[in-house]
């Protein structure tokens, strides 16, 4: 059984750390789509939980066409499902999400802030 492109674009989403409500944000839709479309993305996929589904699809190559194994987030949390210690790679890439997801957080902060203002 084969992804839609919608499961794809959801689980692309998942891969780059956004939350459900974000997602849903940006496809026009409410949180509560996102969830069962997920579910679905799982079981079609076999995972256990949505990282592991963002794993096999980077995996399998069905995200952007690249196995996403090593040196990202996705393969940080790949690591981390399987019970394994992340590789340098994977936490660099980790450290790197984390950075990223901190300094939108703050610039969402900032632009509330200026807006109420």
């Amino acid at each position: 059984m084969s992804l839609t492109a919608h499961e794809l674009r959801v689980l692309d989403l998942v891969a780059h750390g956004y939350t459900h409500e974000e997602i849903a944000r940006q496809l026009f839709t409410t949180p509560k789509g996102i969830t069962p479309t997920v579910n679905r993305a799982m079981r079609k996929l076999g995972a256990a939980n949505a990282p592991h589904a963002v794993f096999l699809a980077c995996q399998a190559g069905l995200l952007d066409g690249r196995p996403r194994r090593h040196g990202d987030h996705a393969g940080f949390a790949a690591h981390r499902y399987r019970g394994e210690e992340p590789c340098e790679a994977c936490w660099e890439g980790e450290r790197a999400y984390r950075r990223g997801r901190k300094a939108a957080r703050k610039a969402a902060r900032e632009a509330t802030e200026a807006h109420a203002a």
